[in-house]
């Protein structure tokens, strides 16, 4: 195909300042302005931020203060870090930006596509994105997925006259094409960089704890009902009503948040250094989900360096044949790794293209017909020539016992078997509806493929963790069932193997069944593997896909994960969770392992916020049942959240171990066990404690006097110090250092929890002991013999949850496994 002029160097200039450019930003992440809002612009910001304007209106300056601050302080914390996250991201995926083939006084050459102007020729090829809308010309013809504008999966042919548009995907054949929109004015330039903005989908732990959170909001809710009810009911004033509403509105865990984001921005920086590019947020804490991978055989569990092992002639001279195949790779308009494969074995020289029929992964089949030319008296003229797979040629051809063997012996060793095969006359070529001739088949040709480093220790480790594979792939399926044996896919040698002409017979309940069970999938169409996928999906399962060409676009659309290979193609990339930079297929276990970790992480700390939720709200009740007062004041409620759980919890994240959770085990199941208990003994001894300095302040009145707001701080004080140090005790029993401690969960042997709530132990007394900080928190004056009696309290507490925990107790007496 001869390269057209295209416009000359001032032509782009003057363009370029007529604002007719592309200049349209390629958003390789989030931007600052979605960081900013998604952490600071929450419904919860939102009511602590009102509550603290309340508070400044009643000149309670410090209150007000003290709510901004722990609020922004989390709202910082998540700032910086996924800004810390954008700017690695960004900084990597600019070298995975696409870019733009575009011609220009005659010369070729690669732009990015800012740098595109409108009345620019482009080229595009098999695998590239369209980054402009334009119009075909010349004779070149492809095929386009236009799923991303349309939503419709099946291929357009674009030629001369057509119109094509960014976002699409060129699948097969090669043209020119005219810029006609850029920027702003393209169908869909939204699309052109942010083809992972089309999938959003939340794992099922984000899920559960987007319920959990909104049920927490529902209580709170609830229970900033009643507060409004008691001002008008009750004797309280209006500051002690904002009070009690910064309380409840504690209760929804902000910190929890702040928690998932460290986890998942802590996880993408470890990844980068397994050469793992994170393109969604949770991608990491996905893996840890998948119970079913599935892989492409090509450029996955092979190094898609594919090389010609053999030529088989089927009476035909083979040098002859050698020059054909030669010639045929040499001025095919749109080579692939089997027609550049063909040419470092078969020397070739230009000819010209009568007419061409590019490969496709729907077809698995490519032809071309060149200009006459005779060699040895025999002709080409008005022949077409057709490499394909043997199963796509099969009913255009007739199959000699020789083929047969020659075909069996190639695919019981693993190797990529074509059929190269020649047509009289061309006319078919270009027919709306392309149907072969009759073919004369004149060699059997065999490919070979390596298995990538480290591959069989890599499934091995899936399999580990309980994940089931599955191979899906457009070649032939003894090929990939024997390259799949030899990666260890089957520990007996048996695997289940079933074809894509054989797929396309079944009913929908076949194929379902077919998709649970089968192991290796043969000749499959793109439409095929992303139908294979959705199906799993239909099952309950949750399904990673790994990709590298544009066929595989599809199913990673359709996939819980979608993962793709760094060498593979521009819009296989667009639309993955991940990328594996330098290929590094090996590097999946790692992503699954800090997956595990990030889950265990936000685990641990969810029991953590959760306990302290619900011993806050039976407390509420029950001390307004018991003694018409409330447990605590905002600035109390603060301090027991700040030291209680925000802080010993930030490093939950970053120290936690990696470890399989039970599949499609909830996390609040799993944690159920850990956090009844503790949250009804812990409540029960905070009421004794409250009541008990409550009695000791009632003692402590003169005679005919009433109780008032003073005389309830002692109580309050005493609460909040015993909740604290409660909550620090649960840390060695979430990670056990030693068996003393293995109660309600297994032996950790990580003594770092237990010291961080010896400093935040430490942290609590001189807060209780210096007057600023004492006073700043609004906190009586306790006594040595008073905090003394305190941490005794809390010391039998543990004593008697590790007991109950032990006997399991709750369990017992309700009659229910908790664990």
């Amino acid at each position: 195909m001869p390269h057209p002029t295209g416009l000359t160097h001032e032509e782009v200039l003057r363009r370029r300042a007529a604002g007719q450019g592309n200049n349209v930003k390629i958003q390789t992440s989030r931007s600052y302005l979605e960081i900013f809002q998604e952490n600071f612009l929450t419904f919860i910001n939102m009511v602590f931020f009102s509550i603290s304007g309340i508070m400044i209106a009643l000149r309670r300056y410090s209150d007000a203060i003290l709510v901004v601050v722990i609020i922004l302080i989390g709202v910082v914390i998540g700032i910086v870090q996924e800004i810390w996250a954008k700017r690695k991201l960004d900084e990597i995926a600019l070298l995975q930006r696409p870019t733009a083939m575009v011609v220009r006084e005659g010369v070729e050459f690669e732009i990015t596509p800012d740098q595109l102007v409108l009345g620019d020729i482009l080229e595009v090829k098999a695998g590239d994105q369209i980054l402009v809308d334009g119009m075909i010309f010349g004779d070149g013809k492809v095929e386009v997925d236009e799923s991303l504008l349309t939503g419709e999966s099946d291929l357009v042919l674009k030629t001369s006259g057509d119109e094509v548009f960014s976002g699409t995907i060129c699948v097969s054949g090669s043209a020119y094409f005219q810029a006609t929109q850029v920027g702003a004015n393209t169908v869909a330039y939204k699309l052109i960089s942010g083809a992972r903005s089309f999938r959003k989908i939340l794992t099922p732990l984000q899920r559960e704890i987007n319920l959990i959170i909104r049920a927490l909001l529902l209580v709170a809710c609830f229970l900033w009902l009643l507060v409004m009810i008691s001002f008008f009911s009750r004797t309280y004033s209006f500051a002690d009503i904002v009070q009690h509403a910064a309380v409840v509105a504690g209760l929804v865990p902000a910190g929890l948040l702040i928690a998932i984001t460290v986890a998942y921005g802590t996880g993408a920086l470890r990844m980068l250094g397994e050469d793992v590019l994170i393109q969604q947020a949770n991608a990491v804490e996905s893996l840890s989900h998948v119970d079913v991978l599935c892989v492409d055989k090509t450029g996955t569990l092979t190094a898609n360096h594919i090389n010609l092992q053999s030529i088989h002639a089927i009476d035909y001279p083979e040098a002859v044949l050698r020059e054909i195949l030669g010639d045929y790779a040499y001025n095919t308009t749109a080579p692939n790794r089997t027609s550049e494969a063909l040419g470092k074995g078969c020397e070739g020289k230009a000819r010209k293209v009568v007419a061409e029929i590019a490969f496709s992964s729907a077809r698995k089949w490519s032809a071309i017909s060149l200009a006459s030319i005779a060699t040895d008296g025999v002709t080409d003229e008005a022949q077409a020539y057709v490499l394909g797979a043997p199963e796509m040629l099969e009913h255009a051809l007739t199959f000699t016992p020789e083929i047969r063997s020659l075909l069996q012996a190639g695919t019981s060793q693993g190797l990529r078997v074509l059929i190269f095969a020649m047509a009289a006359g061309t006319d078919w070529m270009t027919a709306e509806e392309t149907v072969l001739p009759l073919l004369k088949p004149l060699a059997v040709i065999y490919f070979s493929d390596q298995l990538r480093t480290n591959v069989a220790e890599t499934l091995h480790q899936f399999r580990i963790a309980g994940v089931e594979l599955k191979v899906i792939s457009g070649d032939n399926p003894e090929t990939v069932a024997s390259l799949a044996r030899q990666a260890g896919l089957s520990v007996d040698g048996d695997l289940k193997v079933v074809s894509g002409l054989d797929l396309a017979k079944l009913s929908p309940a076949e194929f379902d069944q077919v998709a649970k069970t089968a192991t290796v999938f043969g000749r499959i169409t793109p439409e095929q593997k992303a139908a294979i996928v959705k199906s799993l999906r239909t099952q309950q399962r949750y399904v990673a896909m790994i990709g590298d060409g544009v066929n595989d676009v599809l199913s990673l659309k359709q996939a819980n994960l979608g993962i793709a290979m760094e060498s593979g193609s521009k819009a296989t990339r667009s639309v993955a969770d991940i990328v594996l930079l330098k290929d590094s297929f090996a590097s999946l276990p790692h992503a699954l392992i800090e997956g595990q970790r990030i889950q265990n992480g936000i685990r641990d700390s969810l029991a953590i916020f959760l306990i302290r939720i619900a011993c806050v709200t039976i407390l509420i009740f029950s001390i307004a049942m018991v003694t018409d007062s409330f447990p605590m004041f905002n600035k109390q409620s603060a301090l027991l959240a700040l030291y209680g759980t925000g802080l010993p919890t930030a490093m939950f994240p970053i120290w936690a171990q990696p470890g399989a959770t039970k599949k499609r085990r909830k996390v609040l199941r799993s944690i159920l066990h850990f956090i009844v208990p503790a949250t009804i003994s812990m409540t029960i001894v905070a009421l004794f404690v409250y009541l008990l300095f409550l009695m000791r302040a009632i003692l402590d009145l003169q005679p005919g006097l009433q109780l008032s707001d003073s005389d309830y701080a002692l109580p309050r004080t005493a609460l909040v110090t015993v909740l604290i140090f409660c909550h620090l005790l649960l840390l060695p029993f979430l990670k056990p250092p030693t068996r003393h401690w293995v109660a309600g969960e297994p032996l950790s042997g990580d003594i770092r929890y237990s010291y961080i709530a010896l400093i935040m132990a430490g942290v609590t007394l001189l807060t209780l002991i210096v007057p600023i900080f004492r006073d700043f928190f609004e906190l009586a004056t306790l006594s040595s013999t008073d905090i003394l009696f305190l941490i005794t309290v809390a010391l039998e507490w543990a004593f008697i949850q590790r007991a109950l925990w032990r006997s399991r107790f709750f369990d017992n007496f309700l009659g229910v496994d908790l664990r």
